[in-house]
Order: C-alpha cells, then sequence, then structure tokens
C-alpha cells in the first residue's frame, strides 16, 4: 500500500483531492496572517500547500542558503507571528504553510519524510544574510519546539533549519531521464537538486565559515552509546524507523521502534513519541499473552525516544496469503478452494482469539489489519504488533490511526472499533476489496456474495461480516442494493453508456487544475490535470474512441489550458505535451497540437528517457503520428532523432515494461518500421524486446512476469502483459521461436481469477485489453478467457450517481482518468466488447488492432543509410 494516498482523501469523501483544497471549516481554518492584508508593495502568491509573500521590489538568487522554521500544532500561530513581524519591515521574501489542518498533514505519520518539519521557508538574499537571519530566528523563536527537518541541517538545537537549494522553479532530467527540480553547478548545467530524508551538501559548495559549528555538531551524533546494534531496517515513517537488532550485552534479537517528536502525527495530533508511550503502555498491561510482544527496554537518544521489544518469528499474515491464495490461479480445483476456506476460518478464528485476550486486558488494539497480524512458519499461532494505537478500552476512543482497508466508521468506538476490523478481516482473508468500504459499507453485500460464489463458505461467517460492517450504532442498519451494480461491465453497450455518463458527471471544468477527478499524480507535475495517463486528454481520447461520444466542455477546457502551458510541464506522451499534443490532433484541433509539439521540441527533449510513458519513445511515436497526419517533415525528422536516441546503449532505461522499459522504445522501432520498411528497425526492436524479457522470471506455474526484485509483475504498464503487446506486433513482422514461447508464458499470466485493482495500468482492465487483442494462439484467449477477466471487473466496481464507476489506485477514492480509473476500464471494454471500425477502433495509442501478418522480414544489421538520424 501506498500510504501517501491518504492525505489526498480528507478533501473529498468520493475522489482523490489536493490537501490544500480542504474547505476552510475547524479543520481547515488559516491562519491570520494567511488572511491579512497584503503588505504595501508586497505580493502574494499560494502554490499547492504554500502562501508566498515577496516584495514587488525584491532580487532573489535563483539558488542558495534557504531556511526553514519548524514548528508543533501548538506553537505554530505564535511562531508564524513572529517570523512575519521579522521579515517584512526587512523586506525579506517568505513562504509558509497556511493551516492548521495543513501542517497537520505536512507532519503526519505517513507525510513526505524530506518534506516534513517545513512550516516556513525564509529566502535570504546572500549568504551573508543568510547568517544574521538564522541566527537572528534562532534567538526570537528561543525556547519553540517543533520537528527536526530530515532535509536540513539544524541550528543550535532550536526550530531553524538551514539547506542549499533553489530558490526558483527549474526542471532538468536526471540519469534516469525522469523531470526533476534542479539547481545549477559549478559548470553552469542544470543538475537534480535532490530532496531527500537527509541533509546534503551539493559537492561544489564550500560551506560557509558561520555553519561549521553546525556541520560540526551534527557530525557529533553517535550511536555508540546505545547497547544495541542495529542490523536491518524493517520500515521508516515521518515518525521514525523500525529496526532489528542485537543487544549486544546478551547477542538476542530485538526490534527497535523509534519515536521523532513532533513528528508522525495521527488524527487526534499525538506525536511518534507519544504513540510510542501508548504502545509501551500498553504492552505491559498486557505482558504475558502469547498473541502480543514483552517489552524489554526503552531509552531516549538524541531527542528520540527509542522502544525495545522482543523479536517475533514469523511472516505478516499478508505474506501467507499472498502465496496461499487459490484465485492467483486461472481456474482453481474445488479442492484447492477448500482447503484456502479452512485455513483460512481457522486463522480468524485465531485472531480473533487474540483480539479476545487483548480485549479481556481492558485493551483496544484499535490498528488490526493483515500487515500487523504475525502468522508462525507453522500456523499454530498468530502475534498481534503495533500497539501504538492502542488505547484503554474505558476510554472509550475512536481509531486514531489505522490501515485504509479496515479503518472503522466513525460512529465506532472501543471495542466496536477492534469488531469492525475483524468483520473487514472475514471478507479481506478471501476478497481482499475492503478498502472499498470507505467509499460505501454496503460494497461489503457485495463482497460477501462475490466470496460465496468463489468459495464454501459458511452463509453465517459472512453475514455476521456484513452485519457488523453495516450496522450503525445510533440508527437503522446500511441496506445495500440489490442488484448492488446498475449495470455490469460486461453488459455492453450499457456499461459504455453507464461509465462515460460518470465520467462526464464528474467533471468540473470551472477548475483550473483539473477538469476530471483521477489520480493523486494529477497533482505531482505541472500540467497533471491535463495530461493522458491521469487527465483530461486520456478521459477525451478514451470517450471517443470508445464510441461514448466527444466531449466539448472538457475540450475547451484542454484547449484553454494549453494555450500558454504551465511552466515544467513535462514533454512526453503519458506526461505532457507531447500526448496533449497527439490527443488534440485525433480530436481535429490540428492548430493547437502544432504548437504544442512545437514548443516541446523547442526544450531539451534530448535529455529524456528512452522510455514510452514520459520518454523518448513516447514521443517519438507521438511526433511521427503528427507528422504522418501534417505532411510536416521537421517532426518526422524529429521522431527518427527519438528512434536514434534511444538506441544508443547508454540509454537503456532503469525499469522493464511498456511504459517504462524497453519495450517501449520496441514499439517506436516497430512502427517507424512500418513506414520504413527498414528491417534494420526490426532488429532494434528484437534488442529492446530481448533486455525487457531478460528482467522476466517464469514462476512455478508457468506464467512470465517482470521481476522487480521484492515482486512479480504481470501487469499492462510495468509488467509482463505489456510486453507481450508488443511481442504480438513483432510476430506479426517476423517469426521468432523465443519470442513465441514468451508470448504464450505471458497469456498464462494474464489468467489469474482476481486481480488487486481494476485499472488499465496496474490491473484487471489492463487484462481485459491484451487478452481480447494478442494473436497468440493457444488456451487462455478465447471469448470466455475475456469474458471471466470481464466479468471480475465487476468485483471492483461501485456505483456513483447511479451510475457505474471505478476506484483508482490503491482504492479508497474513484478514478475517472485512463491510467487508474473508469476512462482506462472504459477503453478496455470497448476493445473487447466493441467491433472496431476504422480509426475508432478503441486500443491503447500506437496499439491499434494488428494486421494480419506478411512476409516475415530478413533479420540483418541496420543499414548506416537507414539508421535513425
Amino acid at each position: 500500500m501506498n500510504k501517501g494516498y491518504a492525505v489526498f482523501c480528507d478533501a473529498d469523501r468520493t475522489f482523490y483531492d489536493a490537501p490544500h483544497r480542504m474547505a476552510h471549516d475547524d479543520r481547515g481554518a488559516l491562519y491570520p496572517a494567511a488572511t491579512a492584508p497584503v503588505p504595501e508593495g508586497w505580493q502574494r502568491h499560494s502554490t499547492g500547500d504554500w502562501l508566498a509573500l515577496r516584495p514587488v521590489a525584491a532580487r532573489l538568487p535563483a539558488q542558495g542558503w534557504k531556511i526553514h522554521v519548524s514548528a508543533t500544532l501548538g506553537n505554530a500561530e505564535s511562531v508564524l507571528e513572529r517570523v512575519t513581524e521579522y521579515c517584512v519591515p526587512r523586506l525579506i521574501a517568505f513562504k509558509f504553510v497556511p493551516s492548521r489542518y495543513l501542517l497537520h498533514t505536512r507532519n503526519a505519520k505517513y507525510a513526505d519524510r524530506g518534506a516534513s518539519g517545513k512550516f516556513i521557508t525564509v529566502y535570504p538574499a546572500d549568504d551573508d544574510q543568510c547568517a544574521r537571519i538564522a541566527a537572528d530566528l534562532d534567538a526570537l523563536l528561543a525556547g519553540e519546539q517543533g520537528p527536526y527537518v530530515l532535509s536540513d541541517l539544524r541550528w543550535n538545537q532550536g526550530p531553524v533549519h538551514l539547506r542549499y537549494g533553489s530558490f526558483t522553479r527549474r526542471d532538468c532530467y536526471d540519469e534516469r531521464g525522469e523531470l526533476r527540480p534542479a539547481l545549477e553547478n559549478a559548470d553552469g548545467v542544470l543538475v537534480p537538486d535532490v530532496r531527500g530524508p537527509a541533509f546534503r551538501m551539493p559537492e561544489w559548495i564550500e560551506p560557509p565559515a558561520w555553519l561549521l559549528p553546525h556541520l560540526a555538531a551534527r557530525a557529533a551524533a553517535t550511536v555508540a552509546d546505545m547497547p544495541y546494534r542495529i542490523e536491518t531496517a524493517l520500515h521508516f515513517s515521518n515518525g521514525g524507523g523500525v529496526y532489528v537488532g542485537t543487544d549486544t550485552r546478551t547477542g538476542a534479537k530485538v526490534v527497535l521502534k523509534e519515536g521523532r517528536p513532533h513528528a508522525g502525527l495521527a488524527a487526534d495530533g499525538a506525536d511518534a513519541v507519544a504513540r510510542l508511550e501508548r504502545e509501551q503502555d500498553a504492552l505491559e498491561r498486557l505482558s504475558g499473552l502469547d498473541c502480543t510482544p514483552e517489552v524489554l527496554d526503552g531509552f531516549e537518544l538524541g531527542g528520540h525516544r527509542f522502544l525495545v521489544m522482543e523479536f517475533v518469528e514469523g511472516k505478516p499474515l499478508n505474506s501467507f496469503f499472498a502465496r496461499r491464495h487459490p484465485l492467483i490461479e486461472a481456474d482453481p480445483t474445488p479442492e484447492r478452494l477448500a482447503e484456502y476456506t479452512a485455513w483460512a476460518l481457522r486463522v480468524h478464528g485465531l485472531v480473533t482469539d487474540a483480539v479476545a485476550a487483548v480485549h479481556a486486558r481492558g485493551v483496544v488494539f484499535n490498528d488490526l489489519h493483515l500487515f500487523n497480524i504475525m502468522l508462525s512458519e507453522d500456523e499454530s499461532k498468530v502475534v498481534l504488533l503495533d500497539f501504538e494505537a492502542a488505547a484503554p478500552a474505558a476510554e472509550n476512543r475512536r481509531q486514531t490511526v489505522a490501515n485504509p482497508a479496515f479503518v472503522a466508521p466513525a460512529d465506532r468506538r472501543g471495542v466496536d472499533v477492534d469488531r469492525y476490523a475483524l468483520a473487514c478481516l472475514r471478507l479481506a482473508l478471501f476478497i481482499p476489496l475492503t478498502s472499498l468500504l470507505a467509499l460505501d459499507r454496503t460494497k461489503a453485500a457485495h463482497l460477501a456474495e462475490i466470496t460465496a460464489r468463489q468459495f464454501p463458505v459458511p452463509e453465517d461467517y459472512l453475514r455476521e461480516a456484513v452485519d457488523e460492517i453495516c450496522r450503525r450504532p445510533d440508527g437503522p442498519a446500511l441496506v445495500p442494493a440489490h442488484p448492488y451494480l446498475p449495470v455490469r461491465p460486461g453488459d455492453w453497450p450499457h456499461s459504455r453508456d453507464s461509465l462515460a455518463g460518470a465520467i462526464r458527471a464528474c467533471a468540473t471544468p470551472g477548475r483550473e487544475d483539473r477538469c476530471f477527478p483521477g489520480d493523486i499524480a494529477q497533482f505531482a507535475v505541472s500540467g497533471g490535470g491535463q495530461n493522458v495517463a491521469n487527465g483530461t486528454a486520456g478521459i477525451l481520447y478514451a470517450l471517443h474512441a470508445s464510441g461514448a461520444g466527444r466531449f466539448e466542455p472538457g475540450e475547451e477546457w484542454l484547449l484553454a489550458r494549453t494555450k500558454e502551458p504551465a511552466s515544467g510541464t513535462p514533454l512526453g506522451f503519458y506526461d505532457g505535451l507531447a500526448g496533449i499534443a497527439w490527443t488534440l490532433e485525433h480530436l481535429g484541433h490540428r492548430a493547437r497540437a502544432l504548437e504544442l509539439a512545437e514548443l516541446a521540441l523547442a526544450q531539451p527533449w534530448e535529455a529524456l528517457a528512452p522510455d514510452l510513458y514520459g520518454g523518448l519513445a513516447g514521443l517519438g511515436l507521438a511526433l511521427d503520428a503528427l507528422g504522418a497526419a501534417t505532411g510536416e517533415r521537421a517532426l518526422t525528422d524529429a521522431a527518427l532523432r527519438c528512434a536514434d536516441l534511444a538506441a544508443r546503449p547508454h540509454r537503456e532505461p532503469a525499469r522493464a515494461g511498456l511504459l517504462h522499459g524497453a519495450t517501449g522504445g520496441a514499439l517506436l522501432f516497430l512502427r517507424l518500421y512500418e513506414r520504413s520498411g527498414d528491417p534494420g528497425l526490426l532488429d532494434l526492436a528484437a534488442g529492446a524486446l530481448r533486455r525487457d524479457l531478460a528482467r522476466c522470471v517464469r514462476s512455478a506455474g508457468g506464467t512470465l512476469q517482470v521481476s522487480e526484485g521484492w515482486r512479480t509483475m504481470p501487469y499492462l504498464g510495468a509488467g509482463s502483459v505489456g510486453i507481450g503487446m508488443v511481442l504480438d506486433d513483432y510476430l506479426a513482422h517476423r517469426a521468432d521461436a523465443d519470442f513465441e514461447r514468451a508470448r504464450r508464458d505471458i497469456v498464462a499470466a494474464a489468467q489469474a481469477t482476481f486481480y488487486a485493482q481494476p485499472g488499465l495500468f496496474r490491473g484487471a482492465a489492463g487484462m481485459v485489453l491484451y487478452l481480447s487483442r494478442t494473436s497468440a494462439p493457444g488456451p487462455g484467449t478465447d471469448p470466455a478467457d475475456v469474458r471471466r477477466q470481464i466479468d471480475a471487473l465487476a468485483w471492483h466496481a461501485v456505483p456513483h450517481q447511479g451510475r457505474l464507476a471505478f476506484p483508482g489506485e490503491q482504492m479508497m477514492r474513484l478514478s475517472m482518468d485512463l491510467a487508474t480509473g473508469a476512462a482506462g476500464c472504459l477503453l478496455a471494454l470497448a476493445a473487447a466488447c466493441e467491433e472496431p471500425s476504422g480509426s475508432l477502433a478503441a486500443r491503447l495509442p500506437f496499439l491499434p488492432p494488428l494486421p494480419a501478418a506478411p512476409e516475415p522480414a530478413p533479420s540483418g544489421a541496420v543499414p548506416e543509410e537507414h539508421r535513425p538520424q
């Protein structure tokens, strides 16, 4: 689970939205400094969760030493008032987080560790002024508390921190070809401005003399006096780390849990230190139980609190679940389903008994989920872990920390929180989609219905889970609709009309940042609400290509926002200008498409990564298509230049798959081959495909999937199925026995009964799209196989305003975008259900329906005169 998604859930109950859009109610009320009149001669500007104040006449350097001031929720308003009163008369530019809510989210448990703690940023005009300001603010704020800013160097022991970085928005491409904030190095070249959870100075910067004492103080910090040797880091959050270590006095293996003061805030404002104290109190009350770990020690080091606990042997329940679950297979036998059902019921009984034992000691666990349950290797015993959210049962508290798939409704308190989680566990052990209950609790009845069709589960077991989830302590229980969905995904074209209606109904053309709700990636880059993957362009394409028609308000919105694209908008196909240009040409807006293509070519695009998503392959494909459509030779030449750069050995992608691997380059070479007939381009495509296949592994069941080291991936975007799509295109032109074997095993990877998410690039919709298109022979590609995957999409679906809708990445909110949401599901269903008609065939861009195979092309090196130039 990517915990960064949680903060995007508060601003809207249905869609992911930016935290700074939180309504200014009690939680989002602005600090007085944010609503005060702008001083004369100053200007104010909002960007994301920052509010900047700058003297109109100020002339700041592009980069340098800047100052960050941290604060707690309790002292922030006072700290901000004093820093404002210091900066304004001295004409010093600064920015700040304008509300208590935004400061809380910035310092929350799963906030970005590199940005956490930064409440106010002050921009000195030069190094000398920086030293004066830092000293003045340190004196002005003496005694004030604030979290340590991990990316910075602390000035003395107060809330003032320093870091060398960019003052203005500049971007460059890093060694992986990904767009990053930039600094200018000693040679005047833009290089990445690294912003991680550790202080680092650019190698070309000589620290000023006034900084040396603070560097020395940092270097003097040590863990040498600690009687434990840290061996491995298990986990990091903004609240601190969890480590496996050794007690150097006894040699015993232990777990050390760290709490950073004033950081890692829970919903009630408790910091990591307070939660660690709660955990110690709870575990000491539970001492002697065989289902909870024992506390061994507690100490403070460098201002951080540490709790030492016994090391518990075993593995988290989710890991057993992943390797045992029969729905990862295409057609599990009744015996496998019965065996798994017996196992799940037994394990749930063990967990229920453990929770009952905790309750008997007067403690509520408050954070039960698959990752906090340790199951012994022999599967005979469970131990509950992570009691930082625990509370005395007598206090009848609400939940303050929770896994999204097990978070209790606001009406549950005390032991009812654990009972709700146990009910969720009943369903999640079979169909792990309980994160959807945050959108609609009545989904529980639908999940129970699916479970009953797939597994021989006792009826009472499921009914009791649904009753507990749907009950309301202070009113009538929620009543699930029947049928749950307004239309099933496979009921085409009714599902098309329903999905398209949901997408259109969610449009917000009055917003500047986005027209349709999608993934949180919309807020991560400039123009994120416009692009093909997560923005308006991809949705407009999916509506048109699926036969659902045009959406004029969305097109008008996109045209208006691309008249002057925002600075820093990426250049790539799925993330930026190239894809928007291609989409606008596809929709008939040629003039704007050409303007954007010219703008992209005017940028330093030759440093792009070679991939399809944001790199040279996607740019080259878009330029080639635009050049062919318009006759603009310069665009065609630029596409060939992209191919030339992508073919160079030093441009090897860091990942594998269609979107981010060498397969994207193979697709570019194939499409250029089809225009030129140059067999050397097929050789380049073959080489690229072989490099990605070398990163794949075969499972015991014979499926071929991309290996990421710690997991394997079958998906369309970054998994083997995306490679399989381009293998199909290659084999339409040239026979290759190795590729034939590989694509048969990739078809097997697309046969699982269950996928965790519905999305196009990382879920079940991608399997539908692939299976409906592939020319691979043999079992797994029959209409019945495609239909089975279409039917499985219903497991993830939820109704929205009486229409069919789908959740996005992490399954906590709905998404309408192409990469993660409804538009991608719509495109996949259209590809599988709609008869293609000319240019309106519903397929991914540059992957049209496969033609009949021509005579095999010869293999050979690319002749010099035909190489991309």
